[in-house]
């Protein structure tokens, strides 16, 4: 079951206007989106973009009668792009992105995302680009892979989780499936942890592959020309290395600089906020987490453009 994260608060973070223009990062399976056409009226648009072809495919049947929205095949990133090619910067009312993978992706075992289900070892949002995890083991060094899982997954036995891996491959393992190379990670690290012990490294290579905080340090450079004046960026996150990044971005808009000055004093006439807080931290409802328990980790934070 499809369950979109913090979606009402997510929602109201945006403030829609009826006849507003809006536009959905991470369609996804539409549960956001569906929100925000709800509260558009013949005026309004929506945007949607998404990078997985299977959500396009859906998205495209669920709503073949809906004008209000348009889907667009491609990552988030590319929404600057796309603005200034529909004339459309410093038009938009309202971003949302509900960062990380859908539970579809999870869900499904042929995309390879959770070593929960057996599948091929893939991991990539959009399977027409790119390579597959599969390959990335093979081709990338032992220290290049460490690099990964410290950087990415914040593991501590990153270097010798690594070394098992290549040391599996060229013993001629086949490592090819989510529990194959969940089986090599398991036998190295033995801890008493509720998570498995795959967990931070399916995380880091599935970052790496995506290009994930990449794309999203692309897109929050571009908010400032992308948002209207009082236009919202609403951002739920779900690990400490995205949300990192979107709090140092919507923190240093705020003040204008990435000093933090002292309190009372003037602002220096050379440093001009951009933008002004909505909601500074929200987490899911103890009502939410009881019923997904996916939602114990996303974190919204919503700024306003002025």
């Amino acid at each position: 079951m499809h369950y979109s994260v913090l979606l009402k608060e997510s929602i109201d973070g945006l403030n829609i206007k009826s006849n507003g223009l809006y536009i959905d990062g991470t369609f996804g399976r539409g549960g956001h989106s569906t929100e925000v056409l709800k509260l558009l009226d013949d005026t309004g648009q929506l945007i949607a973009f998404d990078r997985d072809p299977d959500a396009i495919a859906y998205g495209e049947e669920k709503f073949k009668n809906e004008p209000k929205l348009t889907l667009v095949h491609a990552a988030f990133s590319t929404m600057h792009d796309y603005c200034v090619s529909h004339d459309l910067l410093g038009k938009v009312d309202g971003v949302l992105l509900d960062l990380g993978v859908s539970s579809p992706q999870l869900d499904e075992a042929r995309r390879g995302f959770s070593f929960m289900h057996d599948g091929p070892l893939d991991m990539r949002m959009d399977p027409t680009s790119a390579e597959p995890v599969s390959e990335v083991i093979k081709t990338l060094s032992r220290e290049d892979l460490s690099t990964i899982f410290k950087k990415y997954g914040e593991e501590r036995y990153a270097w010798s989780i690594a070394g098992a891996i290549k040391d599996a491959l060229d013993r001629g393992v086949v490592i090819e499936s989510t529990l194959a190379l969940a089986d090599v990670i398991e036998q190295q690290v033995s801890r008493k942890e509720k998570k498995h012990p795959a967990t931070r490294c399916f995380q880091a290579l599935r970052i790496y592959v995506n290009e994930e905080l990449l794309e999203l340090e692309k897109t929050l450079a571009s908010l400032k020309e992308i948002l209207a004046i009082e236009g919202r960026a609403s951002i739920i996150s779900f690990h400490s290395l995205e949300d990192r990044m979107v709090k140092k971005f919507m923190t240093r808009e705020v003040r204008g600089t990435d000093i933090e000055l002292p309190r009372g004093l003037p602002l220096p006439t050379n440093i001009i906020p951009t933008f002004k807080w909505v909601t500074k931290k929200s987490k899911a409802s103890v009502t939410e987490l009881g019923e997904n328990v996916r939602s114990r980790s996303a974190v919204l934070r919503v700024a306003e453009r002025i």
